[in-house]
């Protein structure tokens, strides 16, 4: 467990490593953030620091908005994106992150129309109410387990991960199968200079740093011209799918596919691939995809038991 509690920090603490990257808390560095309305220079109007006490959250499948109170909220995203049998100091620096990354969103808030973040991890972050978190766990360990997360939030309560005085857009992800990636890669962009390609240790005994994605022949079609309405696809000529490149971060750039040719992103999506850190070899009638990584919004939320 001990390795594990390593593995996650060290993830985090790799993630974000430049020398001018650390965590303060918002008393300290006021001029960044603050949720103490009461200290705050009035004269500063950078930032509506009463929005840090409160959010907006977006309930995506009702459309309902919901005003809740900062550390509430995210000891309910939490719940939805750690297991709560991991140890203490790994869902604290869960904490960390999260917060973070809703501050960040508070900021530069606009995705939602009369909200600042929502609720889904395929758009923002996961998160998941009380009740349906304490029903899915077994009922001896529930209320042990919502207290611990609890206690990982009010322990780290004012901290964030802060880059030239700004609060990080703090992207995380499960296991990096060895290496990070740069956003620029996955969502193109301008990229953010805190976020860099560096190596990771400590992820082997990760229960999903490595999985197997099977199809058919006939799958792999389909699932193609659902995109691309002429693909076509020779599977007597030599290499009918083949990565044609890789980027940085030894993840597929470009992979071939019959006629088409497609990003190692795009694989990952039409395939269902947990990365785009992956290699495709031939057994018999099948096309095996051997992925390293689980990678950012590849979870489905709330599903940790």
């Amino acid at each position: 467990m001990k390795r594990v509690v390593l593995y996650y920090l060290g993830i985090v603490c790799l993630f974000f490593v430049v020398p001018i990257l650390f965590t303060v808390s918002f008393e300290d560095y006021k001029e960044v953030v603050s949720i103490d309305v009461e200290t705050v220079d009035s004269s500063d109007e950078k930032y509506d620091y009463r929005e840090f006490n409160t959010i907006k959250l977006l309930h995506s499948k009702t459309g309902e908005i919901e005003e809740v109170g900062l550390e509430d909220y995210l000891v309910n995203v939490v719940s939805a994106e750690m297991p709560a049998n991991y140890e203490l100091e790994a869902l604290k620096a869960q904490a960390v992150v999260a917060r973070t990354y809703t501050i960040y969103k508070i900021i530069h808030s606009g995705k939602h129309e009369g909200a600042d973040i929502c609720d889904s991890s395929l758009c923002c972050q996961a998160w998941i109410s009380k009740e349906d978190r304490l029903s899915k766990w077994d009922q001896d360990v529930a209320e042990d387990n919502w207290n611990k997360i609890q206690k990982a939030v009010n322990d780290t309560k004012g901290k964030i991960i802060t880059y030239d005085g700004e609060p990080i857009n703090a992207f995380f992800h499960s296991n990096s199968g060895g290496l990070t990636e740069i956003p620029f890669n996955v969502w193109g962009g301008s990229g953010y200079p805190y976020l860099q390609v560096v190596e990771t240790a400590g992820e082997d005994e990760y229960s999903q740093g490595s999985s197997e994605v099977v199809l058919s022949k006939l799958d792999v079609q389909n699932k193609m011209k659902e995109k691309y309405g002429n693909f076509s696809i020779n599977w007597d000529e030599d290499n009918p799918i083949m990565v044609l490149d890789l980027n940085e971060s030894n993840r597929v750039r470009t992979l071939k596919v019959g006629n088409t040719n497609i990003s190692g992103v795009e694989a990952r999506s039409i395939f269902g691939l947990k990365s785009a850190n992956f290699e495709v070899s031939f057994s018999g009638d099948s096309i095996v995809f051997s992925v390293k990584g689980y990678g950012h919004r590849c979870r489905y939320e709330s599903n940790w038991k």
